[in-house]
């Protein structure tokens, strides 16, 4: 989790909170195969990782203040046979799921810009929060291409059918105000203060229960995807789950002792 890359940058700002970096602010911290490789790694390794080893929450941003993240790098992809794109594609695939499927929960501080991929990987992310001038937009139709990680079925789920077709369809900018009016992001700060609004929601995330905020995240991923009545019968499930475990226990004392709880993981 604090690896040597060529592409990102890792640390631990505050206690069990690791901030990912997109770390080319040179390209608009586009993406290349490398970054798709390392940011795989790291969600393999945090999904393989022992639970006390682990974060409890990541924030997820770009390096300068110009772009979160451009998208794909394209003067790579010039250089790419047809066979070569495909099989990067495969890379990003699965980066893309790693991220969406990583037991932890992500907040994208979008810290500029987020374009195509850029845009994919912020509604990839759990949610978001935005600097107040970023712009966004998936433009893959004006290049003779479509979303193809993850857009045309996350944007959908954020913003709703006919808007996400408006957005896909045109290839059309968005300004910051459109994002957290439509529900692209959650909230908007200006450059000095997003990174330090991010924290600390991803610091209160960490101190709650984690195999809780497992479960929760768990049973709001996956019950919309179910009608109502068989979303609420999996919400029992992951409920349940939880009477067990020792940080179940420790949250109801701590309320009755009136004090802070210490929650293991167990």
């Amino acid at each position: 989790m604090t690896g040597l890359y060529q592409t990102i940058a890792t640390d631990t700002p505050a206690p069990q909170v690791l901030r990912v970096t997109l770390n080319r602010p040179e390209v608009a911290n586009a993406f290349n195969t490398q970054m798709m490789r390392e940011l795989l790694a790291l969600w393999q390794e945090l999904e393989l990782a022992a639970s006390a080893e682990q974060p409890r929450c990541i924030v997820l941003t770009g390096a300068g203040s110009r772009a979160f993240c451009a998208g794909a790098d394209l003067k790579e992809r010039n250089t790419l046979t047809e066979a070569q794109w495909m099989a990067q594609h495969v890379v990003i695939e699965q980066q893309f799921q790693a991220l969406i499927e990583c037991p932890i929960p992500v907040i994208a501080a979008v810290n500029g810009h987020a374009f195509a991929g850029g845009l994919e990987m912020l509604l990839a992310c759990d949610f978001a929060y935005a600097v107040k001038d970023a712009r966004f937009a998936l433009t893959e139709v004006t290049l003779g291409l479509m979303p193809g990680a993850g857009g045309t079925q996350t944007l959908p789920r954020a913003v709703g059918e006919r808007r996400a077709k408006e957005i896909i369809l045109t290839g059309k900018p968005f300004a910051a105000a459109e994002a957290l009016h439509w529900g692209v992001v959650t909230a908007l700060y200006e450059p000095d203060a997003l990174m330090s609004a991010a924290l600390e929601t991803a610091s209160r995330i960490a101190a709650n229960a984690p195999l809780a905020v497992a479960e929760a995240r768990r049973s709001i991923h996956i019950g919309l995807q179910r009608d109502l009545a068989a979303g609420m019968r999996f919400e029992i499930e992951c409920y349940n789950r939880l009477v067990p475990t020792e940080d179940r226990r420790e949250g109801v004392s701590a309320f009755n002792e009136k004090r802070k709880a210490q929650f293991k993981g167990r």
